[in-house]
């Protein structure tokens, strides 16, 4: 976090001086000893994203990938005139993380052709546009990345 605020507040000046480093140092302290102090944050958080960065930079590109073939997926369906199948479809993903079944749930909705109805801990209700859409969605390449990642239970 500290460095993040930092480079924010570098970007944000516009300018880099001698002056604007040493108050933007000051400044990103500040704001990181009042986000552990007063919000709860833990510093814990910083190294867990560090240690899964890769991880989440290959899930964003997964996550592009998949939006732009599910897009392609809707779009010939529409132009097609074909009929759609719509089915509701429930799964358990397996996760102990609120993080990682909120990115999954966030990830379908973003995908065209999906919506997550429902989700409540790590139980799913997915609706589907077609009902090929919903075959092996617990097993799709979201969830095996989700997987990979290293998180502890209060991350």
């Amino acid at each position: 976090m500290p460095v993040f605020l930092f480079c924010l507040w570098l970007i944000l000046n516009g300018r880099i001086t001698l002056e604007i480093v040493l108050f933007g140092l000051g400044v990103s302290a500040i704001v990181t000893l009042f986000a552990v102090k007063v919000i709860g944050y833990s510093l814990k958080t910083d190294f867990l994203i560090l240690r899964n960065l890769p991880i989440f930079l290959v899930y964003i590109l997964d996550l592009i990938y998949e939006i732009i073939k599910a897009a392609w997926l809707v779009m010939k369906m529409v132009y097609q005139a074909d009929e759609p199948d719509p089915v509701l479809i429930e799964f358990h993903s397996g996760f102990q993380t609120d993080l990682q079944n909120v990115l999954l749930a966030n990830s379908i909705t973003l995908t065209p052709g999906t919506l997550t109805v429902f989700q409540e801990g790590d139980h799913f209700v997915v609706h589907c546009l077609r009902r090929e859409y919903a075959e092996n969605m617990d097993e799709s390449s979201f969830v095996k990345l989700l997987r990979r990642l290293k998180l502890s239970k209060e991350a």
